[in-house]
């Protein structure tokens, strides 16, 4: 369960990676793979990880869905502790996705577009 949860927050903060339309679960599913990376446990963000994310970004229909998606992983990343902003935020570029805006534990949702 905590690992559904931190996916949701990384593929918020990956901006282009979420959809309101899409259930958490989906989310979840997606994203799962990436919290090995997030924690420092795994040197690179898995192919899986990559994937799933990349999915996610193509789903992306409006800023209210980035900024629904980032309310719900905002919430879902306190199960994490071990979650690093420095390991966060490399994950757009080792996975080649383009995001527009700093991958943080502290981005604000709300100021999202």
């Amino acid at each position: 369960m905590k690992v559904v949860f931190f996916s949701l927050f990384l593929v918020y903060c990956f901006a282009q990676l979420s959809n309101a339309a899409l259930p958490c679960g989906t989310v979840d599913m997606k994203a799962a793979s990436c919290v090995s990376f997030a924690t420092g446990k795994d040197a690179k963000p898995s192919a899986a990880c990559c994937t799933g994310l990349q999915q996610l970004a193509q789903s992306v229909k409006s800023v209210d869905d980035k900024k629904a998606i980032c309310r719900c992983l905002k919430g879902a990343v306190n199960n994490f502790p071990g979650v690093q902003d420095k390991f966060l935020s490399q994950i757009p570029t080792a996975c080649n996705i383009k995001v527009g805006f700093p991958v943080s534990l502290t981005t604000d949702c709300e100021k999202l577009h």
